[in-house]
């Protein structure tokens, strides 16, 4: 099979909403950027970093129960170790939403103090939320504004203006649309987007992008994925990926005439499977860089 495909998606709107972001800085006091847990790396935008530059900062690690508990704790003494305060967060469940408030008020304390001394009482933060597509911005909003005016939909690009959301009297968020950078260089960072659905499915190989899932869990060996599939008995390490393709297939009975395998079908599976966390909770990246 040929090697993962070079990902572009860089749709219109997302130039124009650089710009948005880039003229809506000036209003905000900090910047909550929502990352995946599973994907910590492939999952923020480079481009943000240039953009936000010395504005304080919190990253909310959206999906935290579809991640490895062990590895999201890693990722946030890393960013602390920085000079970041990150936070693990389900925002479909709302776990641990309740912490943003305060986590906000302890980044922002110096700028609280400063204005309380000049004599506001109970001066106003305003937040910017920041996020690639189809990272969970919207539900996010929903859940923490306990409204649902925020649009949700499980595809990329939704959302598509700045909004404002008033969270309590001393707190204000705009959300922006979703912001993915012009390319993806590097392939291994595509495939990531691609393995959790922030990438539209449409514009890759499929079966492809499962062989390459399959190749990663291969050497991870979640508990669930070896049991949902019944792969005890199975040299996983030592068989093929597209093979190991074909074996699940056939073991979920997606036989076409002939009784050859539907693969597109398993592939389609399989990925399913793994974005509702069913083959286990997995992190795909380490912050040593180790794909573990």
């Amino acid at each position: 099979m040929s090697e993962m495909q070079t990902i572009q998606w860089f749709p219109g709107h997302m130039t124009k909403t650089k710009r948005q972001i880039q003229a809506s800085l000036k209003l905000v006091d900090a910047v909550a950027e929502i990352i995946d847990a599973r994907i910590p790396v492939s999952s923020r935008n480079p481009d943000l970093n240039h953009l936000i530059q010395n504005k304080p900062r919190v990253i909310l690690m959206n999906k935290c129960d579809m991640a490895n508990q062990t590895a999201t704790k890693m990722w946030i003494d890393y960013y602390a170790k920085q000079g970041i305060t990150a936070i693990a967060v389900d925002c479909k469940s709302g776990r641990n939403l309740n912490k943003f408030p305060a986590v906000v008020d302890a980044v922002m304390k110096k700028k609280i103090d400063r204005l309380k001394a000049k004599g506001m009482k109970n001066p106003t933060m305003r937040i910017m939320i920041v996020g690639i597509p189809n990272v969970g911005k919207s539900s996010f909003i929903n859940k923490i504004a306990k409204q649902n005016r925020a649009k949700v939909e499980d595809r990329p690009g939704v959302t598509r203006g700045n909004q404002w959301f008033t969270i309590s009297k001393n707190l204000e968020m705009l959300d922006t649309p979703g912001v993915l950078w012009p390319k993806f260089d590097d392939k291994v960072v595509g495939e990531h987007l691609a393995f959790t659905g922030a990438v539209k499915d449409q514009v890759i190989d499929i079966e492809l992008l499962a062989v390459r899932l399959l190749d990663f869990l291969k050497k991870l060996k979640p508990a669930e994925f070896i049991e949902r599939f019944k792969l005890t008995d199975l040299d996983l390490e030592n068989t093929d990926s597209y093979d190991l393709l074909q074996l699940i297939g056939k073991k979920r009975g997606m036989l076409i005439s002939g009784g050859e395998i539907d693969t597109e079908r398993a592939a389609i599976m399989l990925l399913d499977e793994f974005r509702a966390a069913k083959l286990g909770r997995v992190t795909v990246e380490m912050p040593n860089g180790a794909l573990k």
